[in-house]
C-alpha cells in the first residue's frame, strides 16, 4: 500500500493466491528470509554447537532444496556454523526477478548472499548442480571460500549415462510442460518413489518417516506454480555450462579452484558418472577424492557419517575452527 492508499478507499479485495502449505523444518533448524534486489532467498541455518565456529553454506541439485543437507548438517555442527541455501525458484525460495536459472546465475545467488551476509570465507558443500554452482563461485570468488566439498558436482561429460537423459531432455523446450500433462494422475508417492529409484544406490535405505516427509515435500512442491518452469530452465542452464568453452567452461575453472577440495563419487550414481571421478580429481588441484561404491547421486543424504567424516578431515587440515 502507498502512503497515498487509505484502507477505507478500497472497494474490493484483492484475489488471493493459493496458500502455499510451509517447508518442513527438522529439529535444531531456523528458517530465515533474505532479501536482495530481485532476488529473495529461503536460507536453513543449523547454528554450530559453540559460537566462534567457520561458516558453512551447503547447495542442493536439481529438483532439491536445502532439506537434502538437513542429514549432514547436524553431523557438522561442531566443526562448523551451517546454513544451506534454496536456490532460487526452489525449496522455499521465490523464482528470481529475471528469470535466470543459468549455472552463472545460480552461483550469482550464492555470492550475493555472501557478500550481504559478510560470512565469507566458507566451507562449501554443493551436490549435482549445486557442485556445478560451487565450482564457478570458488573460481570465480576465491575469498569466499575456504575448502569446497562436492557430491556428484555437475560437471560436463562427453557421454552421459542413459539414465541422466530423461534430465537432459527437460532443458528442450515444452518437454516439462509435457511431462507434466502426462504425469498428471502420478501420486506424489510415485513420484517421490522414481526420484529415489534414480538418485539412491539402494532406495531401501530411506526410512518410513524419511518417505513420508518427502512424499509431503513433494505435494508442496506440486502446488507452485512455477515448479516446473523452474526444473526446465535450471536442466537448461546445465546444458549450456556443459556447452561453454574457455575460461568460462567449468573444468577450466576447475582447475582455477584454489581452495583445498574434497571430491565424493557414489559407484551407483545414474546422473552422474563414478567414471569421472578420476578426471575431477586431476583438474581440482591437490584434492582428495572419496569414492563410494554402493552410493547413489546423493551420498550425504544415504552415507551422512561417512561424508561427514571426510568433509570433517578437510576442515581439521584447513586449521578446523
Amino acid at each position: 500500500m502507498s502512503s497515498t492508499e487509505l484502507p477505507e478507499t478500497r472497494t474490493a479485495a484483492a484475489p488471493q493466491a493459493p496458500r502455499i502449505r510451509p517447508v518442513r523444518v527438522a529439529d535444531g533448524e531456523e528458517l530465515r528470509s533474505v532479501a536482495l534486489p530481485g532476488l529473495t532467498l529461503t536460507v536453513r541455518a543449523r547454528p554450530g554447537a559453540r559460537a566462534g565456529l567457520p561458516p558453512a553454506l551447503y547447495v542442493h541439485g536439481l529438483g532439491g532444496s536445502s532439506q537434502n543437507w538437513s542429514a549432514l548438517m547436524p553431523l557438522l555442527a561442531d566443526q562448523v556454523d551451517g546454513e544451506a541455501v534454496d536456490l532460487p525458484g526452489f525449496g522455499d525460495s521465490p523464482p528470481p526477478d529475471d528469470g535466470n536459472y543459468s549455472v552463472t546465475g545460480h552461483a550469482r545467488a550464492v555470492i550475493r548472499l555472501l557478500d550481504a551476509g559478510g560470512r565469507g570465507p566458507v566451507h562449501l558443500f554443493g551436490n549435482s548442480l549445486g557442485g556445478a554452482v560451487a565450482t564457478r563461485v570458488a573460481a570465480v570468488r576465491p575469498d569466499l571460500v575456504r575448502t569446497l566439498t562436492l557430491i556428484s558436482p555437475a560437471l560436463p561429460e562427453l557421454r552421459a549415462q542413459r539414465t541422466a537423459w530423461p534430465t537432459v531432455m527437460l532443458a528442450v523446450p515444452g518437454v516439462a510442460s509435457l511431462f507434466a500433462r502426462l504425469s498428471r494422475d502420478w501420486t506424489p508417492e510415485q513420484r517421490v518413489r522414481g526420484v529415489l529409484s534414480l538418485c539412491y544406490g539402494d532406495p531401501g535405505r530411506v526410512t518410513d518417516e524419511g518417505l513420508l516427509h518427502a512424499v509431503e515435500e513433494m505435494e508442496r512442491r506440486l502446488e507452485l506454480p512455477y515448479f516446473w518452469d523452474a526444473m526446465a530452465r535450471s536442466s537448461r542452464g546445465i546444458v549450456d555450462a556443459y556447452t561453454l568453452g574457455g575460461q568460462h567452461g567449468l573444468w577450466r575453472q576447475a582447475e582455477r579452484v584454489l581452495a583445498p577440495t574434497l571430491l565424493v563419487y557414489g559407484g551407483r550414481d545414474q546422473l552422474v558418472s563414478y567414471r569421472m571421478a578420476r578426471k575431477a580429481a586431476a583438474a581440482f588441484r591437490g584434492s582428495r577424492l572419496l569414492t563410494l561404491p554402493e552410493a547413489g547421486h546423493v551420498a550425504m543424504m544415504e552415507y551422512p557419517e561417512t561424508v561427514a567424516q571426510a568433509a570433517r578431515e578437510l576442515i581439521a587440515e584447513d586449521g578446523g575452527s
